[in-house]
Parts: structure tokens; sequence; C-alpha cells
């Protein structure tokens, strides 16, 4: 069977990254982490899974994105006062529920959340902040799409970009800093189709002008720009010969027919025509 990759289908996922800096506004951050994660209860392809924070601010940025989460309203309603509703179907509800399953008897931390809630609806789970999820447990590198971030301590803004930019997807990261320059060189050390500075998804998502789309496994092609009109388009090449054409004139020699050709090719690049 032929999958996605082996023909070129375009694929929107990821497991998104966000790093923030030492130097970061944590009240800005936390609140961009909290959208960036639970909107539309996760199940966005730029929503962010994963959560790098700079050692210097760890303690009271998670103090303040714990806060915000736990603060967050979740139901069913459409109404302005809900900030967070439902998965989408059973299946999406049991792959979020075995991945933080897996990864608390693997040994991670549950600072919020973590559980299904059928009071509020069949396929409700909680926002969850997941801490010290390792390589063995299933969310740690697979695509949860659903309510569940994993927060990591860094030391070193080179190694956070390093562990950034592990796995095989590439679609959306953001950088969280008050060094606008700082973080417009980091984000050009991210392999991702779109890198946001001081907002999670929207100053890409939202910007008309500007590609969107993935690198690796998060897919081919993009949206939106100028290079995502041509995705819905389909390129016709037309040719008319003039002149002689390709093929020698009576009595040369294909070598030397070879030979002209080389020649003229040259003085075409040269004459810029080629």
């Amino acid at each position: 069977m032929c999958g996605a990759a082996d023909r070129l289908l375009p694929r929107a996922g990821g497991k998104n990254p966000i790093i923030i800096l030492r130097d970061a506004n944590i009240e800005v951050a936390a609140e961009g982490a909290t959208r960036a994660a639970f909107s539309n209860a996760g199940q966005l392809c730029v929503s962010t899974e994963r959560m790098f924070v700079a050692d210097e601010i760890y303690d009271r940025f998670v103090e303040r994105f714990v806060a915000r989460t736990e603060a967050m309203v979740l139901g069913p309603g459409h109404n302005w006062e809900t900030d967070m509703g439902s998965l989408i179907s059973q299946d999406q509800l049991d792959t979020v529920t075995a991945h933080v399953a897996d990864a608390v008897a693997k040994g991670a931390k549950v600072l919020t959340g973590g559980r299904h809630r059928p009071d509020l609806g069949p396929f409700f789970f909680e926002p969850t902040l997941l801490e010290g999820v390792t390589e063995e447990m299933t969310c740690f590198g697979n695509e949860t799409f659903g309510p569940v971030i994993s927060l990591y301590r860094f030391h070193d803004e080179t190694k956070a970009i390093a562990k950034a930019n592990e796995g095989n997807y590439g679609l959306n990261a953001s950088i969280y800093s008050r060094d606008g320059k700082r973080a417009r060189a980091i984000a050009r050390e991210i392999k991702c189709g779109t890198v946001n500075i001081n907002e999670g998804y929207g100053a890409t998502f939202a910007s008309l002008d500007a590609p969107m789309g993935g690198m690796r496994q998060s897919g081919t092609g993009r949206r939106q720009g100028a290079e995502g009109i041509h995705r819905y388009t389909e390129v016709q090449s037309v040719g008319t010969q003039r002149g002689w054409g390709f093929r020698p004139v009576p009595g040369m020699s294909n070598r030397t027919f070879a030979k002209v050709l080389e020649v003229n090719e040259r003085l075409m690049k040269k004459l810029g025509r080629a």
C-alpha cells in the first residue's frame, strides 16, 4: 500500500513546540500558551503540544500557566463564557485518554487536568499539563491532537532549539521573548513551516499573505499567500518549435550536432536566455 509520503500528499499536523526564553513576559507567555494548547480543545493542526521553558523563569511561569488553565470554563455551549469545548469523537477521546494514562503509568506528573469529564458531555477531557514526559512515553513524539501539553525545563537555548527540532514533524512553532532580534534569529533555526514570536499561532495563521504549511512529515506545499494559489492550479507547458529544431542538418554527424548544441547553450546562458 502506498502511503501519503510516497505519493507526496499534503498533510497538516505535528508535535508543535513553544520555546519560552528567560526574558519572556511571563503573563503574556502564559496567556498565549493557554490559547495555543487548548483552543478548539487542542484539535488544531497548529496546536501546541510541547513547551520548553528557561530554568530562570520556569517555576513562576508554570505557576501562572497552571492558574490560567484551572480558571478555564469548560462546557458544551456556544456562549462567550465558555473557554473550551469537547473533543470531536470517541476515537479522539480514546487517543487522548491513552496518551495521558501511558505517561502517568511511566512516571509523568499531572500538574493539572488529566481526567475525562462525562458530566459535561461524552467526549470532554480536561485541559492537561504534564511534567516529566520522557522518550518511552507515547505522547513524547506522537501527535495527541487534544488538550494535552508537556512541559520541559531547559538551561541552554541551543539545546532547547535542538529539542524543539526533534522528531519528524515541522508544522508550527512559537517563541516568547522581549528581544525580538534574538527571537527572530532562533526562529530561523526552527525546522517548521511557520514560526510565531510572542504568539502561539495567530501571527502567521491570520496573515493571509504569508504562506502556511509544514516541513518534513507535516506535509508538502503551502496554502495562503502567492504560493498558496498555486496549490489549486494545474500547470500546463506548451512549446512551439521554430527553426530547424533538434536534429542535425543533412551531412552533419550526431557528435558534431551535440557540440553545436553545447556551444549554443553556453551562448544563450551568457546572453541570459537560458
